[in-house]
């Protein structure tokens, strides 16, 4: 046991990090390394899979670099929705992969839906028709590159998620393998049955033969060769926000969590039991401690850590990311600023991928400051949104949110979070909880934990974050921010 390393490759929207854990799942070492991100047009977002594959080989030879003793298993986590159309026979990208953000697809998740088609939609998958989801993506590919077309024709054609596209670099062909928490977000599954969904296949165009062979998210996916030729079995995959929710320990039926990544994912076990949503919260998989599949509800904001990028990177206001906790903090309120960050659209509870994002309120005193603040704001409301609609849905009153993400690191934001969604926020010492839930899959499936709880419970302390808000207080910010984002909304 303690000589049985796991390694976790962490494949999120802008980059790559994968870390060395030892059975216990303390990390060892790490590397990380950026990816570029495309935006054709606007609106669109893609990637290119050499560009990911790169970021893959980059960081996991690093820490090999560091490391020379036994690896008793590898663990996959990664962006989901994002899609790939690759050859079969090799792997190979046909066209940039469409990410999770693109709004491309809008008009035509909006034709399904004025043809009738989205109760069935949410009844066989679980979720809403949005351009979100990988299905519409495939379509679009299919219509729009030769190269995939002519693919299809050759019988040689893959629609690969990242996890299958990272697979298949390391495996081979015989890596067009994917698991529940991945197949759950194409809109192409059957959440209840567990395979893919005929009906959906025939809706989109797409026939089962041209997706991944679905394998529980703990077990044998095949033998992995890394960068120098070691061979290492790859036995754990999970959507990031599914690893995090394992990360996290959430196990039984009423544990949640939320991520701050480039988006914010609140997630809720609830376990074997389906539960639909009235507030739009989608019905997903997520693992159980064994790595078989169980129920969740899902909250989706799509520009979490994203919105501090583009203070940093396009307004220019902030030198790294880190800044906006100082910056934000170097104001007592924003002056009235809101920012609601709805750059790719409004994902939960909303839905709308036709809105735009808005800075509002601003007046001849409005700083650097309060727009920084007003950001961090902006990621936490949307948060309260999810965490009210999880209230509504469930009669759970939710006074206590497990935290984790790179973005988690602002105790701004974590105070801002706390005190608008009126909760006592739990944040681990070591934020990687994504990628220690897919180390935890990996050694589940390799037999080298038995109770991943035990291993889960050994890592370091964890801080809170306390509200300080009443409740009118709180009522009055909410309603604030209700109606700011009534005024991007497209209808």
């Amino acid at each position: 046991m303690q000589q049985a390393h796991i390694l976790a490759i962490d494949a999120g929207t802008t980059g790559v990090t994968t870390l060395l854990f030892d059975s216990n799942l303390r990390v060892v070492a790490r590397a990380s390394a950026e990816f570029p991100q495309h935006f054709p047009r606007p609106g669109e977002v893609e990637h290119r899979a050499d560009e990911i594959l790169a970021a893959v080989d980059s960081t996991v030879g690093q820490v090999l670099a560091s490391y020379s003793g036994p690896i008793a298993a590898l663990g996959l986590t990664n962006q989901r929705e994002t899609v790939f159309a690759v050859r079969r026979s090799d792997g190979e990208a046909l066209a940039p992969g469409i990410v999770w953000q693109d709004r491309r697809t809008s008009a035509r998740c909006e034709e399904l839906r004025q043809q009738g088609m989205e109760p069935k939609v949410q009844q066989r998958t679980g979720l809403v028709l949005d351009p979100y989801f990988s299905a519409t993506k495939i379509e679009w590919m299919l219509a729009q590159h030769p190269e995939v077309a002519r693919a299809r024709a050759a019988g040689d054609l893959l629609f690969a998620t990242v996890d299958t596209l990272i697979a298949m670099h390391l495996i081979g062909p015989a890596g067009a393998v994917t698991d529940p928490t991945n197949a759950s977000r194409t809109m192409l599954m059957n959440i209840d049955g567990g395979g893919w969904c005929s009906e959906m296949g025939e809706l989109f165009g797409v026939s089962a033969e041209e997706l991944a062979e679905i394998r529980p998210s703990a077990g044998d996916f095949g033998m992995a060769r890394l960068p120098g030729g070691r061979e290492v079995p790859l036995t754990g995959i999970a959507g990031d926000q599914q690893a995090a929710l394992f990360g996290q320990g959430c196990f039984e039926a009423g544990s949640l969590k939320n991520t701050y990544g480039t988006g914010c994912f609140l997630l809720l076990n609830t376990g074997a039991r389906r539960v639909n949503s009235s507030n739009g919260l989608l019905t997903t998989l997520a693992a159980d401690r064994r790595g078989g599949t169980c129920f969740a509800l899902e909250g989706s904001v799509f520009m979490g850590g994203a919105t501090i990028q583009w203070l940093r990177d396009e307004l220019g206001i902030l030198g790294n990311a880190a800044e906006s906790e100082s910056l934000g903090g170097s104001v007592s309120d924003t002056g009235g600023v809101f920012l609601v960050p709805a750059f790719a659209g409004l994902g939960a509870p909303h839905w709308d991928p036709e809105a735009r994002g808005a800075l509002l309120g601003l007046t001849r005193g409005t700083g650097r400051g309060h727009i920084a603040r007003a950001a961090l704001e902006g990621i936490a409301f949307q948060c309260t949104e999810l965490i009210e609609a999880l209230r509504q849905d469930t009669g759970l009153a939710v006074d206590e949110l497990l935290v984790d993400g790179g973005a988690a690191a602002n105790d701004l934001l974590m105070q801002l979070q706390a005190d608008l969604a009126g909760v006592r926020v739990r944040r681990p010492e070591d934020l990687e909880s994504t990628a220690r839930g897919a180390a935890a899959l990996a050694a589940v499936g390799a037999g080298v934990i038995m109770d991943p709880a035990e291993a889960l419970g050994m890592q370091a302390g964890v801080r809170e974050f306390l509200p300080g808000l009443d409740a009118l207080e709180r009522e009055r910010r909410l309603a604030e921010w209700a109606a700011a984002v009534a005024r991007v909304r497209s209808s």
